[in-house]
């Protein structure tokens, strides 16, 4: 007796099972990538917004600068060298006829040459004067305003007008403390601001040796 042969598979439903897993995993791997997509514009974006907000909450949390509308202005034309001592009308100087070489800035424990501090600031230096009696404390936060600045003076100055005085060319506050919170506001605006004679000149290579 003859046996019936099974059928044989039929090659176009292979196929077929094979085009349908490959379009499913085409269609598994679009919706990935779709997601990958969405996922890299929302969390920069999320994160844009986040700074922002957080830029814009500091921004109107911030407070106020000092105002420095307390600044004396005055008006002198910078280039006057002289060779002898000089009678400044405002105390300190504040600009003016002043000696051909500057002082070096930094921090002095001692009072220092009007005529070479004068143009220091005509280099865009700010000098910071302060009564010899100011308590140490005071005198050692001072100090830490100044160190590391690179066209700053320190120095102790006899017959002030007030506890502490900021002096730039043509520019000068007076305050009673050195905690005033102005001082960093003065520093900020006048080194090297844009009331400098003679702005890039050296405020090193002159004369005086600071202490720090």
């Amino acid at each position: 007796m003859s046996q019936t042969p099974s059928p044989a598979p039929e090659p176009s439903r292979d196929r077929a099972d094979r085009a349908a897993r490959v379009a499913a995993m085409k269609k598994a791997e679009k919706a990935h990538a779709r997601r990958r997509r969405v996922l890299v514009v929302a969390v920069p974006t999320v994160a844009a917004l986040a700074v922002a907000g957080g830029v814009t909450a500091v921004f109107l949390n911030r407070p106020q600068p000092p105002s420095l509308d307390a600044v004396k202005t005055f008006d002198y034309r910078g280039g006057e060298h002289v060779q002898t001592p000089v009678t400044y009308t405002e105390n300190p100087p504040v600009g003016g006829q002043h000696n051909p070489v500057w002082l070096n800035c930094g921090i002095y424990d001692a009072p220092v040459a009007n005529e070479n501090a004068v143009h220091s600031m005509e280099h865009g230096a700010v000098w910071i004067t302060y009564r010899p009696d100011l308590p140490s404390a005071q005198v050692d936060e001072l100090k830490s305003d100044v160190q590391g600045e690179t066209y700053t003076v320190l120095s102790p100055y006899e017959g002030l007008p007030a506890p502490v005085v900021l002096s730039a060319w043509n520019h000068q506050l007076q305050l009673q403390s050195a905690d005033d919170p102005r001082i960093e506001a003065f520093l900020a605006k006048y080194v090297q601001g844009a009331q400098t004679p003679e702005p890039g000149a050296l405020c090193s290579n002159g004369t005086g040796t600071p202490t720090g």
